[in-house]
């Protein structure tokens, strides 16, 4: 599956206020499972001493798959393609790798 066909059949399950002109909700639905990822990765850490186990994997990747689904909307929203978005930032840090410059601050480096 590409980017664009991802973008394109998870718009079909969008069911949030004035979809289509409403960038701010799934900006905050990206938020809201960025966290939830944060507090399965600190359970790891906390309770399980780092160690990942098949399970930890397997919510992670239902985790991620929302986080994606998030920004899919937000990409749709905004008129953006998820794939240029992916080839823009490969090309950027590639960029950034050539010139030693992936360590740092600053997107403009």
């Amino acid at each position: 599956m590409t980017f664009k066909e991802y973008q394109k059949l998870s718009k079909e399950t969008a069911i949030y206020p004035n979809v289509g002109n409403n960038f701010i909700y799934p900006t905050l639905g990206l938020c809201g499972e960025s966290g939830e990822i944060s507090e399965k990765i600190k359970k790891v850490l906390r309770d399980k001493k780092g160690e990942i186990s098949s399970n930890d994997r397997i919510e992670l990747s239902k985790e991620l798959g929302d986080v994606l689904w998030y920004l899919a909307q937000i990409a749709t929203e905004l008129d953006l393609s998820l794939e240029q978005i992916a080839k823009e930032n490969l090309e950027k840090l590639m960029s950034r790798k050539k010139r030693g410059v992936l360590g740092g601050s600053g997107d403009n480096r």
